[in-house]
């Protein structure tokens, strides 16, 4: 965990605990909100935020009502003739990274250190190149059939993927394989294919794998994996341009409220927890794009 003060903490995680209690997380408010579709929030230069910042900014923008996905530096807008209007106000987003430093027997140690920077959205600064005002794609319409570049997709994980009959999806972690219904049984195919992502997420928890399910083992860690997979999914979803599984009840909405409001990194740890399945899951396909079946 970078060391962010324990206010700074404590100031992100009420943020999110605010959100819960109104009754939508920040991280479903993209699909929940005005725009019925997301994308994850886009440095300047295009590439997407990670982790914790993609919660910020989905929550900052929904906020706000904005509406293009890039968000700048006060620099960075100058760089490309953008000036950026009167009176508007920044967002906060950390900045993670290492430094070697010397401790007193002169051996080096890497140190962890995160800091916060200021941004601000394409629709606060006018004069930007036009290119740069990303608007934000309606979630994907995949009609009620299956979907070949879907099934493609999640084929190419090498995720064992069974149809059952019961009326439930589940990831068996015994078995190390997802149970999902038919996909005729889904509303719609889209449905089906963020049921499959949310269960893909908690795979990737598997020894085998991340191993987050021997690495994370208190009690209250229940409720800490379905955080994850529900961050997970919508991470995954914004890159598939689907819309999320939030299966979820109230009563996990209330698990998760006392696992933030007793440890403020928690949330910090479910987002850097959710990443890193999203990149394993990309990992995956990058590497072998059909690996063989576990």
């Amino acid at each position: 965990m970078p060391n962010l003060s324990h206010a700074q903490r404590e100031s992100i995680t009420n943020r999110v605990i605010e959100a819960i209690e109104a009754g939508c997380p920040p991280w479903r408010r993209p699909w929940t909100g005005r725009t019925n579709g997301a994308c994850l929030p886009l440095r300047h230069n295009g590439e997407p935020y990670r982790g914790i910042n993609v919660l910020l900014l989905w929550s900052t923008a929904d906020r706000k009502g904005y509406s293009s996905a890039r968000w700048f530096t006060f620099k960075q807008a100058q760089a490309l003739g953008g000036r950026i209007r009167k009176g508007e106000k920044s967002a906060a987003v950390m900045k993670c990274g290492t430094m070697i430093k010397e401790d007193e027997n002169g051996d080096e140690k890497i140190i962890r250190f995160a800091r916060y920077y200021s941004v601000f959205n394409a629709d606060q600064i006018d004069g930007l190149p036009e290119t740069h005002y990303h608007q934000v794609e309606q979630a994907r319409d995949l009609g009620t059939q299956a979907d070949p570049e879907m099934d493609a997709f999640f084929a190419s994980t090498g995720a064992s993927i069974v149809t059952v009959d019961e009326p439930r999806a589940y990831y068996d972690i015994g078995m190390d394989r997802i149970h999902i219904p038919p996909i005729a049984t889904f509303h719609d195919s889209a449905g089906y294919y963020a049921t499959l992502a949310h269960e893909l997420t908690h795979w990737t928890g598997s020894e085998s794998r991340l191993d987050r399910f021997n690495r994370l083992c208190a009690k209250e860690d229940y409720a800490f994996e379905e955080l994850v997979a529900e961050i997970g999914n919508c991470f995954l979803c914004a890159d598939l341009g689907l819309t999320p599984d939030f299966q979820q009840t109230g009563a996990y909405l209330e698990r998760w409220l006392q696992v933030l409001k007793k440890d403020s990194q928690a949330i910090f740890r479910a987002s850097s927890e959710a990443q890193k399945a999203v990149d394993y899951i990309h990992e995956i396909q990058l590497r072998d794009p059909f690996p063989a079946a576990a």
